[in-house]
């Protein structure tokens, strides 16, 4: 059991960009020792519709690194979700600005998706929603670059693996 709550990743209508990154972050938590591998991805979206399934342009990108993730069905972001979260990771600075805003009590761990990377990488993600394959791809890739620094960011959170 894992000594953190899940992972909230947050877009606008979580039909593109937050469930990628949830997926992109499950898979690489699949990789690690417990209790990192059983901490929970969940996505959401600021403006989102519930039940709405991924863009097809999204599937795609990620079944071109190898993760099937068929089963998405969009979710607003609630308070809810916000308060069992140990982290909020958002794609804009519009979308946390809008969950600082409207969260009460605001979540303690609010970063964006590439912040706690090396400073001159920390760049927001742009919606890729209704623009050409190329831009789901580009997401995807910036999201790739930002799990490493997610998980080292996850391990100080439960600290180190126990030994028996």
């Amino acid at each position: 059991m894992p000594a953190i709550g899940p992972v909230l990743i947050v877009c606008t209508a979580n039909i593109c960009r937050s469930p990628m990154g949830a997926a992109l972050l499950r898979h690489a938590l699949a990789a690690e020792p417990e209790p990192l591998r059983s901490v929970q991805v969940i996505s959401a979206g600021v403006s989102a519709r519930s039940g709405e399934p991924m863009t097809n342009h999204s599937v795609v990108a990620l079944r071109k690194v190898g993760i099937e993730d068929a089963r998405h069905a969009s979710k607003p972001l609630t308070q809810e979700m916000l308060n069992q979260a140990s982290l909020v990771l958002c794609m804009t600075e519009s979308h946390r600005a809008m969950i600082e805003a409207t969260a009460n009590p605001p979540p303690r761990h609010l970063y964006l998706f590439r912040e706690l990377m090396d400073p001159a990488d920390r760049t927001e993600i742009a919606d890729p929603y209704g623009g050409p394959y190329s831009g789901y791809e580009l997401s995807r890739d910036e999201m790739v670059e930002a799990i490493p620094s997610l998980l080292a960011f996850l391990k100080t959170q439960i600290g180190p693996p126990r030994r028996f």
